[in-house]
């Protein structure tokens, strides 16, 4: 029998929960490493982890020299975390009265709804997309409203139009690269979306993988309605030290300032960030080589009878399917330690999306892949 808590004052605390939180399904993240390797029933190191657009290759070798060297972990960071804005203003040129850090750019997707809804109020989600936009979005109270993507992932631009003129939402989150088909959004695009009275959120976690000049950051600057987001998750190599920024109108972010953790970054994010922004040179290289092999591991899937890699611009590749059930690809791949994304959604269950690893992954995936199509 479990051990229940007992209950002495008569009241039922589940029934005092905020409603919107009882309704909503919990966000479904990748699970970690120990625990695939014990479900798996192998060590970690003969797992390759190819599930959740992690880069593999690893942060800047300084990063962990500095992390080992910290000066002052005992003291609170920064609240305003001045050098790290002042060091991502001279990275991206944007105006450090611009920039607002975040213990990855999933803290500022929340607090961005924190800062602009209200119980009830709408934002537009455009699935298959990111799933945090329309959790976080149920957290803070707001309905979202679908605007599916056409069949080849691209936005259907007249529907949205036409729901924020009938809905009138407040928010519109968009991934650029679009996670999980790796598409870009045009300049047309963004601008169409930008003269309607919303706020655009452009996400542009994985904008180093389509070239950092694809990015638009510094269109803050212009639009009063544009929030644009970036991590060093991916390109950084950082995921496991949540840290991430944005960039905002002036006027927005004197008062996201208002709502924000005290000490929101960790002094080990922080200074994993500075020192990533340090040697950007050497980790934009890394980069442009996991570029590279992008487009080997695509060319691998694509010469496969049962496999159709889409043209993605992300450290991924988004795969259809054929012939095959991709969830029982997702599982024999599983069994052989090769572990990568496979969505039971209707829209999605018959892909499958695999990060691009080390060129050691590729090897090994398509030999396993060569030999699950043979038997």
């Amino acid at each position: 029998m479990k051990n229940e808590p007992a209950n002495t004052s008569g009241t039922n605390p589940i029934s005092m929960l905020r409603s919107t939180v009882r309704a909503i399904e919990p966000y479904v993240p990748i699970l970690p490493f120990e625990v695939l390797a014990d479900r798996l029933g192998r060590p970690i190191d003969e797992i390759i982890k190819l599930d959740a657009n992690e880069n593999l290759y690893g942060p800047s070798p300084l990063v962990r020299d500095a992390l080992a060297d910290l000066d002052f972990p005992h003291i609170y960071p920064d609240p305003e975390n001045r050098a790290l804005r002042n060091a991502l203003s001279d990275f991206t040129g944007v105006p450090s009265e611009n920039i607002f850090a975040g213990a990855g750019a999933d803290e500022i997707i929340d607090l961005t709804m924190r800062l602009f809804i209200d119980q009830g109020d709408n934002i537009i989600d455009c699935p298959p997309t990111f799933g945090m936009y329309s959790f976080d979005a149920a957290v803070n109270g707001a309905e979202t409203i679908v605007i599916e993507r056409k069949d080849d992932f691209t936005l259907d631009l007249e529907a949205i139009v036409e729901a924020v003129s009938v809905h009138s939402p407040k928010l519109l989150f968009l991934a650029s690269p679009n996670n999980p088909d790796g598409g870009l959004i045009s300049d047309e695009e963004l601008r169409t979306l930008l003269a309607l009275p919303i706020i655009v959120i452009l996400d542009e976690a994985y904008i180093e993988f389509a070239g950092i000049e694809k990015s638009r950051l510094d269109w803050v600057l212009k639009h009063a309605n544009l929030i644009v987001l970036r991590t060093f998750s991916k390109w950084a190599g950082l995921a496991g030290l949540r840290v991430g920024y944005g960039a905002f109108p002036v006027e927005l972010l004197k008062e996201l300032w208002k709502i924000k953790q005290p000490y929101n970054v960790s002094v080990a994010a922080t200074e994993a960030a500075l020192v990533s922004l340090a040697d950007s040179s050497n980790l934009l290289q890394v980069v442009s080589e996991i570029r590279s092999e992008r487009k080997r591991l695509s060319q691998m899937l694509g010469g496969l009878p049962f496999v159709f890699p889409y043209p993605g611009r992300g450290n991924f590749v988004l795969c259809q399917v054929k012939g095959i059930s991709a969830s029982g690809l997702h599982q024999a791949l599983s069994a052989e330690g090769i572990l990568v994304r496979y969505f039971d959604k209707p829209r999605l269950r018959d892909h499958v999306r695999i990060s691009v690893g080390l060129p050691q992954h590729t090897d090994i995936l398509a030999t396993v892949l060569s030999r699950i199509f043979n038997e």
